[in-house]
């Protein structure tokens, strides 16, 4: 299995599904930089991961490492209400003091954790440094987490230095025991932390060095001294963990299930979202993309929310004459009668967005609202597939964003994010592009977002009729920098030949005009 790799896409899909189930918030998102730690940003609903290659071990080892730091990330996420920096003594001492305690309560909703817990702290002990290799009171800190954590230390520290370490993690100990009973939280543990640093005899600011794993893929982890230290901290955790077989443990056979599938998947999608296309059709590349600039959350669910009745595929409207009278309407002068009108939607939908030069300036939230389109569309399980086209070195591209026949997700946001406003409109040429796949698919309607007229109308016009006659429905929506714009820009896409046309001059409107499109009674 070593010589298999997990891509960082499938990484993305995978991290992002779990942190969302463990820690039962539907709007984290998570990305992979190479970075000093790991991080969870409480008010970005965010999750910074290392890449697998910051990890130590085999392929599998590494994505052990990876998914137990994630779950650690998640429980923090559900259970903690403030996360410091490590950077300095006092935020460092403080996370200690709540990886023990999200632990203890996690365990007993995820006691499936319980090996991989084990294991990761035998991964830590690897990559923890020598006492004796750090300097001044970094190394009574340091000394305090290991011995707290993984019940040693690692080096040497002075006798006075040891003895302080042993009372403060005493202390350490029952302090996360009393905040756990009495079911307190972070703020909690923090204001009992100065407790601790007495004890040790440090400076709060005191800067702290970040131990991370060292890219050392040659070391073997599963060999008789890594097993020898995995039954060290399981007899160290025997009062928490229970008694754990430290060859099991090494060898992760249920996590491994796992891994082999996730190994498959990315091979499918790999192939899948390669192979289904047209020739032509490009794939933004890069998975180490940032998305999060692009999601407005408010906006996400000021949709969902308006929309949510066509989960149900019933829609309350007053009418004239009906069986249930609202007495608040009539009395303001409204229809007086309630009634439920069947509602649908079509099943399948193309988008293609138009990134040309002219949206450089908004683009940003051009693409906010596209994001916010395709969550709604994911939410209300209408099939849709996505593309976008801009000018590259005077090439015309038509990039792939999200094909039909997988879910939107933070990959499809990622390569909507790469593809830069750039050149001219260049309709026909794209639309020519799409057609063999399109021909085959038979979309209900193929929806062009644009704002601008393109570069051969004649062309358009022609390649349109090609459209229609395999039953296409042809709707653009034309956006301008004002009311008075996007009426002429919508004006001259009908006389193209579009079945429908629309205006929004406000980008945060997209999303709201293209759900009405789709919706019929």
């Amino acid at each position: 299995m070593q010589s298999l790799h997990l891509r960082n896409d499938t990484l993305l899909e995978i991290a992002t599904f779990l942190v969302r189930r463990w820690s039962g918030k539907e709007s984290i998102t998570v990305s992979i930089s190479d970075q000093k730690e790991v991080q969870t940003k409480l008010r970005e609903n965010k999750v910074v991961m290392f890449p697998l290659e910051k990890y130590q071990g085999s392929d599998f080892q590494k994505y052990r490492q990876f998914r137990t730091a994630l779950w650690y990330e998640a429980m923090r996420i559900r259970y903690s209400n403030k996360i410091l920096s490590n950077d300095h003594a006092f935020g460092f001492i403080l996370n200690t003091l709540e990886t023990r305690r999200i632990e203890t309560i996690a365990r007993t909703v995820w006691q499936g954790m319980d090996s991989e817990i084990i294991f990761r702290y035998g991964v830590s002990w690897l990559y923890r440094p020598l006492l004796n290799t750090l300097y001044g009171n970094t190394r009574i800190v340091e000394g305090f987490s290991q011995y707290f954590l993984l019940g040693d230390i690692k080096g040497e520290l002075s006798p006075s230095a040891f003895e302080k370490v042993q009372k403060a993690s005493k202390l350490a100990l029952e302090i996360v025991k009393e905040s756990i009973e009495k079911k307190y939280e972070t703020d909690w543990l923090e204001k009992k932390i100065p407790e601790i640093i007495k004890i040790l005899e440090i400076d709060p600011l005191l800067t702290i060095p970040i131990s991370i794993p060292k890219i050392s893929s040659g070391m073997a982890l599963s060999d008789q001294e890594f097993v020898k230290t995995l039954n060290k901290i399981s007899k160290y955790r025997e009062s928490d963990f229970g008694e754990l077989d430290p060859n099991k443990i090494s060898e992760g056979k249920e996590v491994f299930e796992e891994f082999k599938v996730l190994l498959e998947e990315a091979k499918r999608i790999g192939n899948k979202g390669l192979n289904n296309e047209v020739v032509g059709i490009s794939i933004p590349a890069a998975t180490n993309i940032d998305e999060t600039k692009i999601i407005d959350m408010d906006l996400i669910n000021h949709l969902k929310a308006k929309f949510k009745e066509w989960k149900s595929g019933w829609k309350e409207e007053h009418v004239f004459s009906g069986d249930e009278f609202d007495e608040e309407a009539h009395m303001e002068g409204h229809k007086p009668f309630l009634s439920d009108r069947k509602i649908a939607i079509k099943t399948k939908i193309v988008i293609l967005l138009d990134h040309s030069s002219s949206i450089a300036s908004q683009e940003i939230q051009y693409k906010k609202a596209t994001f916010a389109l395709c969550e709604v569309l994911e939410y209300l399980k209408v099939k849709f597939s996505v593309y976008a086209f801009n000018t590259e070195q005077k090439q015309v591209i038509c990039w792939l964003v999200k094909p039909e026949n997988l879910k939107w997700n933070n990959i499809s946001a990622k390569r909507l994010v790469q593809i830069k406003a750039n050149g001219s409109t260049p309709l026909a040429e794209v639309y020519n592009m799409l057609l063999p796949s399109l021909r085959s698919k038979k979309p209900d309607i193929f929806l062009t977002l644009t704002d601008g007229e393109p570069s051969d109308p004649d062309a358009v016009r022609a390649i349109m009729r090609d459209f229609k006659s395999i039953g296409v429905k042809m709707v653009a929506i034309g956006f301008g920098p004002d009311t008075g714009d996007a009426i002429v820009i919508a004006n001259n896409l009908r006389r193209l030949g579009y079945e429908r046309t629309l205006a929004v001059s406000r980008l945060s409107d997209i999303p709201k005009r293209v759900l009405n499109v789709l919706g019929t009674s």
